[in-house]
């Protein structure tokens, strides 16, 4: 317990340590954006804004474990769903090109 102690007492913000802090709060904060948007419609929701916020979260995380930590446990566990996360808002901004596109030619 003195250890924690010791380490609370030492804690420092850093530039890093903010970056890193609010890529956690954005990441996190997707799950209550989801959450909300399926209460609110009473079906299972992934929003837009749940993709936005996990691809800024995770380019913040991996920001701060690359260059404010030099982490490869924090940047491997942060890659993947960031890469997930763009793929998805790739595949959403197909989907809306495409209904455009078939509106406009209706």
């Amino acid at each position: 317990m003195n250890h924690v102690l010791q380490a609370l007492h030492n804690f420092e913000f850093t530039p890093w340590k903010i970056v890193g802090f609010l890529g956690s709060v954005m990441f996190t904060s997707r799950w209550f954006v989801q959450l909300y948007y399926t209460r609110k419609l009473k079906r299972v929701v992934m929003p837009l804004s749940f993709w936005w916020l996990s691809v800024i979260g995770s380019a913040l995380l991996l920001s701060y474990f690359i260059f404010g930590k030099n982490d490869s446990v924090g940047i491997l566990s942060n890659f993947f769903p960031s890469f997930v996360s763009v793929y998805n808002l790739v595949v959403h901004m197909r989907e809306m090109k495409r209904r455009e596109l078939v509106e406009s030619e209706v």
